[in-house]
């Protein structure tokens, strides 16, 4: 399956739900009411919550600076870019999900998500998700959980990955999401050397690239957000070799440039999967043929 087939269109990414688009960034709301989710502005500093999501009409407004609108119109002043490259790191990244299949934006205050129950997955939906992108079951069900949770009184099923404070990052077929608190996750094997993902889908398809290999001479950090990037750099620097294997979108490239700056220390392993916005897309097309460009961390 080549998933670049699949273009977003501009009416899709205005129906992503602006308040789980934002918690995928790292930013959960510090307070509610009813529809009106308020944040401090991801757009720019601020010490109280001025930026508000009315999750019902999913839009914004940042009474900080007069300014509002879609997904869209927040996606091009967050990333500053065009609307093209855009939906260009929305494709494939946050998973379209129709108000009738996913969370509805229309989700009230008293319905937030809530996790009833978790166990090894065993779904036949998300086993075949988890084939579809190319990742080993074996490899999902040691470092992922189902998990049954309800939004707007319904109940959904999701893979779930636990990050280092106790919230998760949801993924199905339909919909990308997360469980708050946001944060990163860390796999501490005792080494000097760290292996850097954006996602934990990059995380699990390098785990299956590596399949029956040991791993424990790597540390692993999984940022869940690029938020994360900039403040995991003293947890980052205290390896003596950083492997980043972050998206060839802007924002992750971005991150990349900044990093061979800070240390040389740094590695910049996004050439392997070049053509390719991050690892996972890359196996899913070639990336099971072509694996030697891995040699190094076996």
């Amino acid at each position: 399956m080549n998933v670049r087939e699949n273009k977003l269109s501009c009416e899709q990414a205005k129906q992503m739900d602006m308040v789980d688009y934002l918690c995928s960034l790292g930013y959960t709301a510090d307070r509610i009411r009813k529809d009106d989710h308020w944040y401090r502005s991801p757009l720019r500093k601020e010490r109280t919550a001025s930026f508000k999501v009315n999750r019902k009409k999913n839009l914004w407004y940042d009474h900080g600076t007069g300014q509002g609108g879609t997904l869209i119109d927040f996606g091009i002043l967050y990333y500053n870019c065009s609307v093209n490259e855009l939906l260009d790191r929305l494709n494939g990244h946050l998973s379209f999900h129709p108000q009738n299949q996913g969370l509805p934006a229309s989700e009230p205050e008293e319905s937030a998500i809530l996790i009833h129950s978790e166990k090894a997955i065993s779904s036949l939906s998300l086993l075949r998700y988890l084939k579809q992108r190319r990742i080993a079951e074996s490899v999902a069900k040691k470092y992922c959980r189902e998990v049954h949770f309800s939004g707007n009184r319904k109940m959904y099923t999701a893979i779930s990955f636990k990050n280092g404070h106790g919230g998760f990052e949801l993924r199905n077929p339909w919909y990308k999401g997360c469980v708050a608190p946001k944060a990163v996750t860390i796999i501490n094997n005792g080494s000097q050397e760290l292996a850097v993902f954006e996602g934990f889908f990059d995380f699990l398809s390098h785990q299956t690239i590596h399949k029956g290999q040991p791993s424990s001479h790597l540390n692993f950090l999984i940022l869940n957000s690029t938020s994360f990037f900039e403040k995991s750099r003293t947890l980052m620097e205290q390896h003596e070799r950083i492997y980043l294997f972050l998206d060839r979108d802007k924002t992750g490239q971005n991150c990349t440039r900044s990093a061979l700056t800070w240390s040389q220390c740094y590695r910049d392993e996004s050439g392997l999967y070049a053509g390719y916005k991050d690892l996972n897309e890359w196996m899913q097309n070639i990336g099971k043929s072509q694996k030697t460009g891995l040699r190094k961390f076996q």
